[in-house]
C-alpha cells in the first residue's frame, strides 16, 4: 500500500475531534481555560485530554482540570505517566480516576524531571498499559503515544515501531501521534504499523502555528521536524505575527485536509490552552458547525 495520499476536494470530510489542554498554574489561567473550553466545546469534541507533568508534578492540577471538564458534560482523558511511580501509587490513582468517572486514559512513560534517575517500578509505557489492563480490565479506553518521525530517544526507526507495537500488544485501544507537518511521515508510519498487523486507530496530533520561536523551540525539544521550506518562510516573517499566523493557518489547514482525504480516523489538536488558532483551522476546513 503506498504511503502518499491525496486530499479530497474542499471542504475536507469532517473528522472526529479532540482537544488537549495543560493544567493552568494560576487562578487567572484557570479562568481563561474555562472560557477556551466553552468555545471549543461548541465544535463537539469526542473528548478533551489534560497533560500530566514530569514525575507527576502537576498531579493535583491535572486531576482538578479533568474533574472540571467532566462536570461540564464532556468526556475527559487524563494523561497518566509512570516514571517514578510504584504499582501501589498507580493503583490508588486509577481508583481515584475511576471514582471521578474518567473512562479514558493517555498512558505515557513520561519525561524525567531534571536531575531525576530512572526510578519507580515502570520503565516503559507498555509496562503501564499492561498494569492498567491487569488491574482494571476494560474499565478504561487507553490511548498511547506514537511518533511518525521517530521518538528522539529511539535507537532506530525499527526499534521505535517495535516499542509502539509493544504498547498495542499490552492492551492499547488507540494512539495519538506527536505533532508533525509532513503527511507522508504519518501515512508511512500507519502503513508500517499495518504491515506488523497492528489495527489500532492512529490519530494524528496537530499543532497550530501561531509563533515561530515557540514552534521551533518545541520542535527542537521533541524531535518534530519542521520542513525546511516552512522553517525558512517562518524565519522570513521575522516579528510579523499576523503573517506568521496566516501562513501557519494555510500550512496546517492543508495538512488536515490531506490527512482527512487520506483516511485518518480523527484529529487531535494540541491547543496550548488557546482557542483562536484551532477555531480558525476548523472554520477553514469547514468543520466549524
Amino acid at each position: 500500500m503506498p504511503f502518499v495520499r491525496t486530499a479530497n476536494q474542499e471542504p475536507a470530510v469532517r473528522l472526529p475531534l479532540s482537544f488537549e489542554f495543560f493544567p493552568p498554574k494560576t487562578p487567572e489561567g484557570a479562568a481563561k481555560l474555562r472560557t477556551v473550553r466553552q468555545q471549543l466545546y461548541a465544535r463537539r469534541p469526542e473528548f478533551c485530554s489534560v497533560t500530566y507533568g514530569a514525575g507527576g508534578s502537576t498531579h493535583e492540577g491535572t486531576f482538578g482540570t479533568v474533574r472540571e471538564i467532566l462536570g461540564e458534560g464532556v468526556d475527559a482523558a487524563c494523561h497518566f505517566s509512570c516514571i517514578g511511580a510504584t504499582r501501589s501509587t498507580v493503583r490508588e490513582q486509577l481508583a481515584e480516576l475511576k471514582a471521578m468517572g474518567v473512562k479514558r486514559l493517555v498512558a505515557l512513560r513520561g519525561d524525567l524531571p531534571s536531575g531525576y534517575g530512572m526510578g519507580g517500578e515502570f520503565h516503559h509505557a507498555s509496562d503501564l498499559v499492561a498494569f492498567i489492563r491487569e488491574e482494571t480490565g476494560r474499565d478504561f479506553h487507553i490511548e498511547v503515544a506514537c511518533y511518525p518521525e521517530v521518538h528522539p530517544q529511539a535507537r532506530s526507526p525499527e526499534a521505535d515501531l517495535q516499542a509502539f507495537a509493544a504498547k498495542v500488544h499490552a492492551g492499547a485501544d488507540s494512539a495519538i501521534t506527536q505533532y508533525f507537518f509532513s503527511p507522508e511521515a504519518y501515512f508511512r508510519f500507519v502503513d508500517e504499523a499495518r504491515k506488523l498487523g497492528l489495527a489500532t486507530p492512529i490519530v494524528p496530533g496537530i499543532m497550530p502555528i501561531t509563533s515561530s520561536t515557540q514552534l521551533m523551540r518545541f520542535s527542537d525539544a521533541c524531535g518534530a521536524e519542521i520542513p525546511r521550506w516552512v522553517r525558512l518562510r517562518l524565519q522570513g516573517f521575522g516579528d510579523d505575527t499576523a503573517s506568521i499566523k496566516a501562513f501557519g493557518l494555510d500550512v496546517v489547514a492543508d495538512l488536515c485536509a490531506r490527512l482527512a482525504g487520506g483516511g485518518a480516523p480523527a484529529i487531535h489538536f494540541y491547543t496550548m490552552n488557546q482557542s483562536v488558532a484551532t477555531l480558525a483551522l476548523l472554520e477553514r476546513l469547514g468543520w466549524d458547525e
